[in-house]
């Protein structure tokens, strides 16, 4: 299958790209470095050391640099050049705090994701309009409603009519909201014009690389721990590492799906090798656990004591900067993959991989990085 990964650089870009190759697909990928410049911004950097992009560019054929959401002929001559089966759309800037933080990053995070998601829709359209687009999106767009959480649509009845519709989404943040906005845009582009699309609402991804990159330094991924790029299982990690309290926002009563990345790798496999037909706007949500991030942190200074000797590690509260429900009802479904095949990892077992990766890295952390500073108010 050949198969075009936006954002190939990021997180899971250069993850998935090694995932792929090892299984026989013939990859390529566009990125511009964003990701690596704004966490610079923010004061922080990757805490286990990648390669430059000049080098991965040098590693992987077909890595093309370039800003999908400014350099629209260049995406739709590389759609041409390539053909693809497969689309991954990981070019998204990826931080709710960061879109926070002022009007200058709010609008910045939606330039970027939602201007990017339209040209990569109209490329599509215009030179491969069979391809599937895989867009990774996020369980954030749900919110927390006081009921469970489908797949993307469900079935209601009002005032004596029935009718399958998209499921309520309630963002929490500027960057939450260009997810919806693309969820929207990618549905109607699949009913318009016939696309076909997966939308992944993914939960939080924890893991210090995929099991193929174990002895491959240079397809280490980038680690992010701080507090705007890092997830909370990240930064909890990272801190007890450091021999810090587990920063905890406010309660810890907020409850999260959370999945391992070599998990996640393979869920993408499975959506690309299981496509959706012509005209369809098909919804995943992926995770494999759910947690309370006050759990999430007791799993964690549990873990750093039992395994690593570190005595210090211990989790408390501090004042939430975010507005969000503390304590809610929370239950999302989890079926289509699962149905594809779709079996998560133990959690328990990936943890203690995770929290060694930071131990042994811990030396390159910038503690000053992972206190909150970006407030919702």
């Amino acid at each position: 299958m050949k198969v075009c990964i936006l954002g190939i650089d990021g997180y899971l870009g250069w993850s998935l790209a090694l995932y792929l190759k090892n299984r026989g697909h013939n990859v390529w990928g566009v990125d511009n470095g964003y990701r690596r410049s704004i966490v610079n911004r923010v004061g922080s950097d990757s805490l286990i050391p990648i390669l430059t992009m000049e080098a991965r560019r040098k590693l992987l054929a077909d890595f093309y640099k370039g800003n999908i959401a400014t350099s629209y002929a260049d995406l739709k001559q590389m759609f041409t050049n390539h053909k693809p089966d497969a689309i991954v759309h990981f070019a998204e800037q990826p931080s709710a705090p960061y879109s926070m933080k002022s009007v200058r990053t709010c609008v910045e995070t939606q330039v970027n994701n939602i201007v990017g998601t339209l040209n990569v829709l109209w490329a599509m359209k215009e030179t491969c309009p069979e391809a599937h687009l895989l867009k990774l999106g996020t369980m954030g767009e749900y919110g927390t409603p006081n009921m469970p959480i489908p797949e993307g649509y469900f079935e209601i009845e009002y005032r004596n009519c029935k009718d399958r519709l998209p499921f309520p989404k309630q963002a929490g943040s500027w960057y939450h909201q260009t997810k919806v906005t693309d969820t929207n845009h990618i549905a109607m582009a699949c009913n318009q014009w016939g696309l076909r699309a997966t939308d992944i609402m993914q939960g939080v991804v924890y893991g210090a690389h995929i099991d193929d990159a174990e002895n491959e330094p240079v397809w280490w991924t980038r680690f992010d721990y701080d507090e705007c790029f890092g997830t909370v299982i990240n930064r909890f990690c990272v801190q007890a590492a450091l021999g810090m309290p587990c920063t905890v926002y406010g309660k810890g009563g907020q409850t999260r799906g959370f999945i391992n990345i070599n998990d996640s790798m393979r869920c993408f496999e499975l959506s690309m090798l299981n496509p959706p037909k012509a005209g369809e706007h098909r919804v995943f949500n992926q995770f494999g656990d759910l947690f309370s991030i006050e759990e999430l942190g007791r799993l964690v200074c549990e873990c750093a004591h039992k395994h690593f000797g570190l005595i210090k590690a211990e989790y408390g509260s501090v004042e939430n900067p975010r507005i969000e429900a503390e304590e809610h009802f929370y239950l999302p479904e989890c079926v289509q993959l699962r149905n594809l095949g779709f079996r998560p990892r133990n959690f328990n077992d990936e943890l203690v991989k995770l929290l060694g990766a930071c131990v042994g890295f811990a030396k390159h952390a910038k503690p000053e990085a992972i206190a909150p500073k970006t407030k919702w108010r």
